[in-house]
């Protein structure tokens, strides 16, 4: 299969330069010898050469105003340019290098010289164009390994939060809807600079795919006491407690194990201080106020507020209203009070939630 042959531009005021250049040329390439730079920005707007070789001294727009407009134009800027001198000026040569001039060549020119130097730009801009495809390539590999990664990570995800909904039936669609709840909260939190020098540190994105992990630990608590159609006795609901801990143990087994570990350690807060309480009074460590990590007293509100309006085998499920009067109520004893404002702000969004 036969070459395609290349296209060079000689950009030239002198007619017997032209002449030389388009002999030395003609066999190999495909060659435009044209008097002016004004001549050449309307040829180059319809024919993109390979290569240009530009005189830089020409009445009218010289070489230097060539090189700027055919540099500053997206679609031509990578075409390499020659510069044409009859000077030998440092300066001169300094200013077109800087400007985006490959290379430069003095006349008179030896015809094998030209071509030589046309050959190793035209090889270079090549090889140029190869690295940057197989640059591209490769960033597409990059990125449709690290979406498989992700699916695969999501997968799991969804997979351990089905098997503890399946083993919990009773609260079957919990981890979706507060997963749901909270991306309402953290969305409104950023909206309204809620806590922002805690919030700022947070990856949204990470924190709702890590929810899901939240009530990993009933896996470890028996059937006996995760199924009973029943409310716990004081000891069945102490053993429930455990849920947090063996939660947390859990992910810090998968911690060791990953090199996501801003992941793992979101995951790791949900699953033990979900259920910790502003006043203290909560478990498993029994913290209170800030010391409560800012993902912990969020989780809070949506953990709450999915087991209230839910139906339970020992309860009925309360209405909305009566969901947001017992939230409110326990305002600074469960509850963060500066998130327990913005939640009566905002109470209508988990109520669309809840209701689809």
């Amino acid at each position: 299969m036969a070459t395609k042959r290349k296209t060079i531009f000689l950009v030239d005021d002198d007619m017997v330069n032209l002449k030389i250049g388009k002999n030395a040329l003609a066999d190999t390439y495909n060659t435009y010898t044209i008097n002016s730079g004004e001549a050449m920005m309307k040829v180059i707007e319809k024919v993109l050469p390979d290569l240009i070789l530009l005189d830089v001294n020409m009445p009218g727009m010289n070489g230097y105003e060539v090189i700027s407009r055919v540099k500053s134009d997206k679609a031509t800027a990578s075409i390499p340019i020659i510069f044409l001198t009859s000077f030998s000026d440092e300066v001169a040569e300094l200013k077109g290098l800087s400007m985006g001039a490959v290379d430069y060549i003095r006349k008179p020119y030896s015809p094998p010289l030209l071509l030589k130097r046309i050959e190793v730009q035209l090889l270079l801009e090549e090889q140029r164009r190869e690295l940057l495809h197989l640059n591209t390539s490769l960033n597409e590999m990059v990125d449709e390994k690290t979406q498989t990664v992700t699916e695969l990570k999501d997968a799991v995800l969804s997979t351990m939060a089905e098997l503890v909904e399946y083993r919990d039936k009773i609260t079957g669609g919990h981890i979706s809807r507060t997963q749901k709840y909270l991306g309402v909260l953290i969305k409104n939190m950023i909206k309204h600079e809620v806590y922002k020098d805690e919030m700022e540190d947070i990856d949204e994105e990470l924190a709702l795919q890590s929810c899901q992990l939240h009530d990993v630990g009933k896996i470890a608590i028996s059937d006996s006491i995760l199924l009973k159609p029943a409310e716990l006795t004081f000891d069945e609901f102490e053993t429930l407690k455990k849920h947090t801990t063996f939660g947390e143990t859990v992910i810090l087994k998968l911690k060791e194990k990953t090199q996501d570990s801003e992941f793992a350690e979101y995951a790791r807060i949900f699953a033990v201080s979900h259920h910790e309480r502003w006043d203290g009074s909560g478990y498993p460590k029994g913290l209170s106020g800030k010391e409560i990590p800012i993902l912990g007293r969020i989780m809070a509100f949506a953990d709450v507020y999915d087991a209230l309006v839910e139906a339970r085998p020992y309860k009925a499920p309360y209405s909305h209203e009566q969901a947001v009067s017992i939230i409110l109520s326990d305002k600074g004893k469960h509850f963060d009070p500066v998130l327990t404002e913005l939640f009566e702000q905002i109470h209508t969004e988990f109520q669309e939630i809840s209701t689809r």
